[in-house]
């Protein structure tokens, strides 16, 4: 063995032993497998305390692996949680603190910043990445530019569900000679080609997944697969066969929504059972949550959660999330401790033995040991949300049980989150110095914020601009 072998593998080895307390005969570096939904609410699903949307696929997920009660997202809404998830950084880190622009560009998150897929990529990992990217629609930051071996899906923010549908509306484009044509009515494509997809579109996608799944178990090396639903992310489309199973239901947007998220369901079962046939199952991590909360007005629930997608309450970015890995996870298992998307990163490495480059930042770190042993990863740890507006931002700050929100023209408020999921309680009279300390550290981890490099539309940037943003001395003003 040559030295550069025999110190690569004592790093490893020494990684390895910071993750978990696995056997010798256990060491093989796991699959893993990221399961996003879009725009689902906390709790629309059976594991989270749904009545009314049955998804008994991922509650069989969740009953025989680990349910988190305090899943954060990087953001509140889908483009930057997305960037978070992949740079294991907070988007405003990065400029990617906004949607890419609606109407198309040739912007993307940097690529000096290395994705989660490329660093498991250079480490043997075969990748694929199948559904809603959002990340960037130019070459360079394409997906299989980005760690990605396989990509099937779409490169804009959304699309429509119905083949016969959007194949009809993109065909009238071209007629008319349109070359911008809106990103929900393009083909998908594998690997940069477009296809003709013929299935509704969440079917569609779980099919490519277990696709996937079957041709990595033919390579002796592990797999990472990041499946990104588009459901139930509007517009509300929903199989009638789908929606038929949720009669119960009178509100038509709450029953379609139903009937998209039963569909997503029905291709975490497809997955499960592909993973099982090709004898890939038992060393697995399957990781399921959603990119932010429910958008209210288009039939979400984020009970017992305050307000929904966008908001930096509750609702807002914190996520129904479980995990599941047979042998390594208790079954039925619950941890009520805080944890972050951006937390992915280094723990998907670690289990790896993926050395991260030094000069690699992350704001995130290895849950695993956590995990295992039911200890709080980010004790006396700030987590973050920021959502910039014209003029005015809305901000959140959470330390262990208590959490302090600005919201709007109003003051600061702060809420014992362990006691009062719903914030309904403000306690900032009753404890001014936790506040200020808790608004000053926000303050602190704002100075090194990137100026954003895109916006969503024209008029959002130059409504930022007129408006001297981010103005973070309205924002940290507690007097």
């Amino acid at each position: 063995m040559t030295i550069k072998k025999f110190i690569g593998f004592i790093s490893i080895f020494l990684v390895s032993l910071s993750v978990t307390a696995l056997s010798p005969e256990d060491s093989d570096r796991p699959n893993i497998v990221v399961i996003l939904a879009d725009d689902l609410g906390y709790a629309d699903v059976g594991f989270n305390g749904s009545k009314d949307i049955f998804t008994p696929n991922l509650d069989k997920l969740a009953s025989e692996g680990m349910v988190f009660d305090a899943a954060y997202t990087a953001h509140p809404f889908c483009g930057p949680s997305r960037a978070g998830l992949m740079t294991g950084r907070y988007p405003h880190k990065i400029g990617a603190q906004f949607n890419l622009p609606v109407r198309g560009s040739f912007v993307g998150v940097p690529t000096e910043e290395k994705f989660i897929s490329k660093l498991l990529n250079e480490n043997g990992y075969y990748t694929g990445a199948v559904g809603k990217w959002h990340l960037g629609e130019a070459p360079e930051y394409h997906p299989n530019r980005r760690g990605f071996d396989e990509f099937y899906g779409f490169l804009g923010g959304g699309h429509k569900y119905f083949p016969e549908e959007f194949k009809k509306a993109y065909a009238d484009q071209l007629a008319q000679g349109v070359t911008n044509i809106d990103h929900y009515l393009l083909p998908l494509e594998y690997n940069g080609k477009a296809v003709d997809e013929s299935e509704y579109i969440t079917d569609a996608l779980s099919r490519e997944a277990v696709r996937f799944v079957e041709k990595a178990a033919g390579k002796e090396n592990p797999f990472f697969l990041y499946l990104a639903y588009n459901a139930p992310h509007v517009p509300l489309e929903a199989k009638r066969e789908d929606m038929e199973k949720f009669s119960h239901i009178k509100d038509k947007k709450r029953k379609t929504y139903a009937g998209m998220v039963y569909a997503l369901d029905r291709g975490v079962g497809r997955l499960v059972d592909a993973l099982s046939k090709t004898d890939q199952l038992d060393n697995t991590l399957i990781i399921f949550l959603s990119d932010n909360g429910g958008k209210l007005t288009q039939g979400a629930s984020n009970f017992p959660l305050r307000e929904g997608k966008g908001s930096v309450y509750e609702g807002g970015f914190r996520s129904p999330m479980l995990m599941y890995w047979p042998g390594k996870i208790t079954p039925g298992s619950r941890f009520k401790y805080p944890v972050k998307a951006l937390d992915f990163y280094p723990t998907f490495a670690a289990l790896a033995g993926a050395e991260i480059p030094s000069e690699k930042k992350l704001d995130g770190k290895n849950i695993w040991p956590s995990i295992q042993s039911g200890s709080d990863p980010h004790k006396d740890e700030l987590i973050f949300a920021l959502r910039h507006y014209t003029g005015y931002s809305n901000a959140a700050v959470r330390r262990n049980q208590w959490k302090a929100v600005k919201y709007g023209q109003e003051k600061w408020k702060l809420f014992n989150i362990a006691e009062d999921v719903g914030e309904k309680k403000d306690l900032s009279k009753k404890y001014p110095v936790l506040l200020r300390d808790m608004v000053r550290e926000m303050e602190k981890w704002s100075w090194d914020n990137a100026q954003p490099r895109w916006f969503h539309i024209s008029e959002e940037g130059a409504g930022w601009r007129q408006a001297g943003m981010p103005r973070f001395d309205k924002t940290f003003s507690i007097d």
